[in-house]
């Protein structure tokens, strides 16, 4: 594949980038990619994924210089990490660090994946008790839909059926 740039040479560096959930791709030359300021991987001006969660971790959203330099200064309760060293480190030193940084995590997390709950796919042997949660969901929204049309029958049949997968997600 040629440079989507010049038109000369392999393109050697592939990015893709979302935004509002549409695509676009771009394939340049390392050449065309220095000329317009790319930060190449794997050399000298380049970038780590370690340097990029870095950077996203230091989104304040209180948005007041004194309270992100205390929130850097935090502690776990568990293993003494500081959120500083877990923004540098770019990992957790225990289990107890996720609650006790949840307030900073849940803004990084939206900000990374788009939202605080996973919607994507779920293994069909460990996921039974999320897969059963889900289809309740969906069925209170259905549910929800026939009450509006005045379809109180099915409405009463959907009820039902979430009451039976309400019980196996208790009982499971």
């Amino acid at each position: 594949m040629l440079c989507q740039e010049c038109g000369q040479r392999p393109a050697t560096l592939h990015f893709s980038k979302y935004v509002n959930g549409e695509k676009t791709e771009l394939h340049i030359c390392e050449a065309c990619a220095r000329e317009k300021g790319e930060l190449i991987p794997g050399t000298s001006s380049g970038f780590s994924i370690h340097n990029l969660l870095s950077g996203l971790m230091d989104f304040d959203p209180v948005g007041l210089s004194g309270a992100k330099a205390q929130v850097h200064q935090q502690r776990c309760e568990g293993c003494g990490m500081t959120y500083g060293q877990f923004s540098k480190l770019g990992r957790f030193g225990c289990a107890r660090c996720y609650k006790q940084f949840a307030e900073r995590l849940d803004p990084l997390l939206k900000r990374v994946h788009g939202n605080t709950v996973h919607v994507g796919k779920v293994p069909k042997r460990a996921g039974g008790l999320v897969r059963l949660r889900r289809e309740i969901d969906g069925l209170k929204r259905e549910m929800q839909t026939r009450i509006e049309g005045e379809d109180f029958e099915s409405a009463a049949d959907l009820r039902d059926r979430i009451r039976e997968l309400e019980r196996e997600v208790q009982n499971g």
